[in-house]
């Protein structure tokens, strides 16, 4: 849309709060927001380029028109964006990943007997909602467990109480037959109301119950069914003890926090009710990759909370909330009394946050891995790269370099490699820089890459294991990769270039990966090339780029520890680290040792004289 264009459009927007759409020339919407002045949140995309995120940049030009739709609160908007989202689904923005096919328990309250039964849709139909859970996994093992613990009837036929035998449900203790008559309504929905107060997490209140039917059947010397209720109430408890205590606070909490992926951000919540871990769950985001992680976390409450079955009264998250006011008070009328979001900075519930969030890494390296180990999967991927990059064969093994350093202290380089679509972790290498000072990275690249293809010449078989340093001889050295990808732009792909020309490695594959615009930059090529999105090629690429990262920033933080932990004692001939430990035991700190006398020194447990005079001579 031309400047001009645009401007004269926006000035006839109004400033009140709305949500407002940009569309395509085709008219498919690219991206739904709200906001409390639509005509300043507007006049904001239309302004300098410069001010707006990576993902508005790309999306910008192709904006051919806009519309809008002005509401009455800016929390009405924030409902509108929502829904607008789920329909629509709009490329550019952050969105819950298939949100309409999370399945619901539901319980059929407006029956005479409720049965639970799942849903992937939720009406207001009387009916008890519980969810929604991220998988139909997660559902089956809720209700596993439920019917485990609780005689509901999981039949469809219609209850009269006249029937002439009960099923082998009733005969295994997992149904008390109202179908023969064996209980009335009233009993019935007695067990149904024990069921909905475990889904809260009200144990302590079944239990109680429990135990007082159990006494009064006793009393009633009806012992057949107080040993039933015996068992049930081992059964609860049991998985009552197996639910953590993880807050001294006995109120109910949700706990979210989040990873983020390549273009996706893994989502974890911990359900917490009167202090137990009652279940934990996730969620995927789909076009998180490049958002700030509070983005992320607003996006997510506002997506989540208006379907879930239950708002708590204090949700902790791991970041700060873009829209706070906003979603506190979209909150307040979904729950229909104040919700508090707390983002702890230290103490019990940092402590729990940290937790979620170590689970919402866990579980983003798994669902690689996962994909990873799909074989169909990784087959694509790879035919895929070899396609878009005009590779002469498929790219069975792949190397990816990457430089971590400070400022050009402690620089590091790490050599990945993936074999077959998966990382082969005994052929990686780490490369301490020793030619290169000062920050450059292209310089610290280019000798990474000389010391690992100067090699290529030379027998595998012949030299020792590779050491830290990469250097020596080892298996694999002789091996010719099908790719070469370095962790780059441009400058990083011409820099690589290079050295290969220089070591007539010309033909050798080559291709560098952006960060910010996850563009693949080959030689020859002036353009790069940008993979399509969400494809299983760009998935891959970006694996491999972000593992050889990880390994780079791990070693590069090891380097850095130990520089940071070495002391002048360590420049003196003849101080080893039993030497050093006693001078520092006896004199508190190397100022303390080089304030003592050298008979002091000479005086130290392992010392001599002439030691002592070095030691004093160097400090």
């Amino acid at each position: 849309m031309e400047s001009a264009i645009a401007a004269q459009l926006v000035s006839a927007v109004p400033t009140h709060p709305g949500v407002y759409i940009m569309k395509d020339a085709g008219a498919a919407v690219l991206y739904v927001g709200k906001a409390a002045n639509l005509r300043s949140r507007l006049r904001s995309y239309f302004g300098s380029p410069g001010e707006l995120s990576l993902k508005l940049t790309e999306m910008m030009p192709r904006v051919a028109e806009f519309e809008y739709i002005v509401t009455d609160s800016e929390a009405e908007a924030l409902l509108l964006e929502n829904n607008l989202i789920k329909r629509h689904k709009p490329r550019f923005n952050i969105r819950l990943k298939d949100d309409k096919n999370y399945p619901y328990i539901k319980i059929s309250l407006n029956e005479s007997f409720p049965r639970l039964d799942v849903t992937r849709k939720v009406i207001d139909d009387g009916g008890r909602y519980f969810g929604p859970f991220a998988s139909a996994k997660s559902m089956r093992q809720t209700m596993a467990l439920l019917k485990r613990l609780f005689p509901y009837r999981s039949c469809t036929k219609k209850i009269t109480g006249k029937d002439a035998r009960p099923c082998l449900e009733y005969h295994i203790h997992r149904c008390v037959a109202p179908c023969v008559g064996l209980v009335d309504e009233k009993e019935y929905n007695q067990v149904i109301q024990q069921v909905i107060m475990f889904l809260e997490g009200k144990h302590d209140t079944v239990l109680r119950q429990l135990n007082e039917a159990m006494r009064q059947a006793s009393d009633a010397l009806q012992f057949e069914r107080a040993a039933t209720l015996r068992d049930q109430v081992r059964a609860i408890e049991r998985v009552a003890q197996e639910q953590k205590v993880v807050s001294l606070v006995r109120k109910d909490q949700d706990v979210v926090a989040v990873a983020q992926g390549d273009d996706e951000a893994w989502v974890e919540v911990f359900f917490i009710r009167r202090g137990l871990l009652i279940g934990r769950d996730h969620f995927i985001m789909e076009g998180a990759g490049s958002e700030p992680p509070e983005r992320v976390i607003g996006e997510f409450v506002k997506q989540y909370y208006p379907t879930a079955s239950h708002v708590p009264a204090e949700i902790l998250l791991q970041h700060e909330p873009v829209d706070r006011p906003a979603l506190e008070h979209l909150m307040r009328q979904l729950r229909g009394k104040p919700v508090v979001f707390k983002v702890p900075a230290r103490g019990e519930r940092k402590r729990l946050i940290d937790l979620v969030s170590k689970n919402a890494h866990e579980g983003l390296e798994m669902r690689r891995a996962k994909w990873l180990a799909d074989r169909e999967k990784v087959s694509s991927a790879l035919e895929e790269v070899q396609e878009q990059l005009s590779l002469p064969e498929l790219p069975t093994r792949i190397e990816i370099y990457d430089i971590s350093n400070i400022q050009g202290t402690s620089a590091v380089g790490s050599m990945v490699v993936f074999e077959n679509g998966k990382p082969k972790r005994s052929a990686y290498r780490r490369f301490k820089i020793k030619t290169v000072s000062g920050a450059d990275d292209y310089a610290m690249m280019q000798e990474v890459l000389r010391r690992r293809f100067g090699k290529l010449g030379r027998n595998a078989d012949g030299g020792a294991a590779a050491s830290e340093s990469g250097d020596g001889d080892d298996r694999g050295w002789g091996i010719v990769p099908n790719l070469v990808l370095i962790d780059g732009g441009r400058g990083h792909l011409n820099a690589a270039l290079e050295v290969l020309l220089g070591l007539g490695l010309a033909a050798l594959p080559l291709a560098s990966i952006a960060k910010r615009e996850e563009e693949v930059y080959i030689p020859d090529m002036a353009d790069p090339i940008a993979l399509p999105r969400n494809s299983q090629g760009l998935y891959l690429v970006q694996r491999m780029r972000d593992e050889a990262h990880r390994f780079a920033i791990t070693y590069h933080r090891q380097v850095r520890s130990r520089r940071g932990t070495r002391s002048a004692l360590d420049d003196v001939s003849g101080i080893g680290p039993r030497r050093k430990k006693a001078l520092i035991r006896r004199f508190g700190s190397v100022q303390g040792i080089r304030d003592a006398a050298t008979d002091e020194l000479a005086a130290v447990a392992g010392m001599t004289r002439s030691l002592a005079e070095r030691v004093k001579q160097t400090l």
